[in-house]
């Protein structure tokens, strides 16, 4: 298989999806009409602030205030819930909390080691390149999917009102997931690297990723044939794209003494920045456009810039990440084509971002008074920026400063962490009590999660892409030495440590609190809060 093969095979899928979209045409889905918007409310949910993890007497008020109504947090509360995905998205969020602290953890050394690197030098499993990669994976297969697969796992049976089919098989699948990632990072730390970057656990654990993979997707993907809805709303179709998405990227850049070379990095980054765009966004993209709507009680604004996001995303992501070979020995017809997609992303980009601020116009206020909205806008803001920022990223001029500097590394957070995380602590924060039946114990610690998250964050991105710039253009001036490009980006390093310090502090209090509510909850009444059915 080369390059060519899979260009061959993207546009082949962009094609077939052309079809669907005027398919969807056709069949009036781009109508003014916007009808399919409130299939993701019951009759009583539009028109009224709700937020599990808010104080209700704040939302109460802020209601009243706004003249919306006020529905009885006792009558929500007893409403009939859809409990058949309670327990695998307690085990999904349970694992990925739990791969957050130690992912935190090994970045932050990562960091420090860059302005410091005689700290912890006499193991090999904590040297530089050894932490990194930890960080990376534990990121990338440990917290972030596990989170977002159990945002969908949640999502799925309320948006499509059936119950989720193969809940235990969800479960089993979660557990080898996570067998998978401790027998990766244990090759990791003992040297045994596959030496492409997102993709460094050797393929024979690979096979278990697959295997957990697929069951936690068949899970869901079953589920889809259950629908009892007249309309299936935006966001399955993100979730839907995205179960389908990444088996295809995964086990086409996994296999074994297939790739070689300059294929090899190309199919590198079409892996690697895929996997962001294809699977981490769409999932990330539709839990923003069902917490946004649900938690100010109205539909979002334009049911057609969603379908029109959904749809130029499919066809214009698919080569992105070649830009990231600018000035390597690869075709240049390749990279062209990697920088005109690039810069097409600017449709979805601002097909999204005008949807949620003209969603969210008008009930800024709620912002003050709902945990989860804080995190949800504030992702959804970074993925403007992020996307903005890689389509920018991706032009030659642009990319001659930047490429091989801490401002790629920047803005990998900024599409990873500000967005992708930022949405996934937002959604637990909103999920959570529902599953447990139970509030979180220690309302102050969410605004002290959120704060330092941000600080952190903002001190850690402006860090880093000072660096950035300063270092690319000291390797520019052929007058310089080498070494000047390093000691420029010192000062810088040691902001980005202290950023990741604030962050890893956030973390440790959500990982604290997330805790805290388990333990309370499951000992009040611990056999009456996790149930779990299984249909089929």
């Amino acid at each position: 298989m080369n390059p060519t093969s899979l260009l061959l095979a993207t546009f082949i899928l962009s094609i077939a999806g052309l079809f669907v979209f005027i398919w969807s045409l056709r069949k009036g889905l781009f109508d003014v009409e916007t009808s399919g918007s409130k299939v993701i409310f019951t009759p009583d949910d539009i028109g009224h602030y709700h937020d599990p993890a808010a104080d209700p007497h704040e939302i109460d008020t802020l209601n009243i205030q706004t003249g919306r109504r006020n529905i009885s947090h006792s009558d929500i509360a007893n409403r009939p819930h859809d409990h058949s995905s309670t327990l695998p998205c307690f085990v999904l969020f349970g694992s990925a909390v739990f791969w957050l602290v130690f992912a935190s953890l090994a970045g932050l050394v990562s960091s420090y080691k860059l302005h410091n690197p005689d700290f912890l030098t006499h193991s090999l499993a904590l040297t530089f390149g050894v932490m990194r990669t930890i960080h990376l994976n534990l990121v990338a297969y440990g917290w972030a999917p596990l989170g977002v697969l159990g945002l969908a796992m949640w999502m799925l049976p309320r948006l499509l009102r059936a119950p989720l089919v193969g809940g235990r098989f969800a479960i089993a699948g979660a557990v080898i997931w996570n067998i998978a990632l401790i027998a990766g990072i244990a090759a990791i730390a003992n040297g045994k690297n596959a030496g492409m970057e997102w993709l460094e656990i050797p393929w024979q654990v690979g096979v278990l990723f697959a295997l957990g993979g697929m069951m936690i997707g068949l899970s869901m993907v079953f589920t889809l044939f259950t629908h009892k809805v007249h309309h299936l709303y935006v966001s399955v179709w993100y979730i839907g794209a995205a179960l389908f998405w990444f088996p295809v990227l995964y086990i086409v850049a996994k296999m074994p003494g297939v790739h070689f070379g300059i294929e090899q990095a190309t199919t590198n980054w079409w892996f690697a920045h895929n996997v962001l765009g294809l699977f981490y966004t769409p999932l990330s993209i539709a839990a923003v456009y069902y917490f946004l709507p649900k938690v100010i009680g109205r539909p979002v604004h334009s049911y057609n810039l969603s379908l029109l996001g959904f749809w130029t995303l499919a066809f214009f992501y698919g080569q992105v990440g070649a830009h990231h070979l600018i000035g390597g020995p690869v075709p240049e017809w390749l990279l062209t084509l990697s920088i005109v997609q690039s810069m097409m992303m600017l449709i979805p980009v601002v097909a999204f971002s005008l949807n949620q601020h003209l969603t969210l116009k008008g009930h800024f206020q709620a912002l003050k008074h709902s945990p989860t909205l804080r995190f949800i806008v504030f992702g959804a803001m970074m993925y403007t920026l992020a996307s903005v920022q890689g389509s920018f990223e991706a032009l030659r001029s642009f990319n001659a400063v930047t490429h091989f500097t801490h401002f790629t590394v920047a803005h990998a957070h900024l599409g990873m962490y500000g967005f992708v995380s930022m949405v996934i602590f937002g959604g637990i924060y909103f999920v959570l009590p529902q599953i447990l039946k139970f509030s979180w114990p220690y309302p102050k610690l969410i605004s002290w999660h959120f704060w330092l998250v941000v600080a952190g964050f903002s001190v850690y991105m402006i860090s880093l892409m000072t660096a950035g710039v300063l270092q690319g253009l000291a390797l520019q001036d052929a007058s310089k030495p080498f070494m000047d490009s390093v000691t420029v980006t010192l000062p810088w390093l040691k902001g980005r440590s202290l950023g990741g310090s604030l962050m890893v502090a956030g973390h440790l209090v959500f990982a604290f609190h997330f805790a805290s509510m388990v333990v309370f909850a499951l000992s009040t009444k611990p056999f009456q809060k996790l149930s779990l059915t299984t249909e089929g």
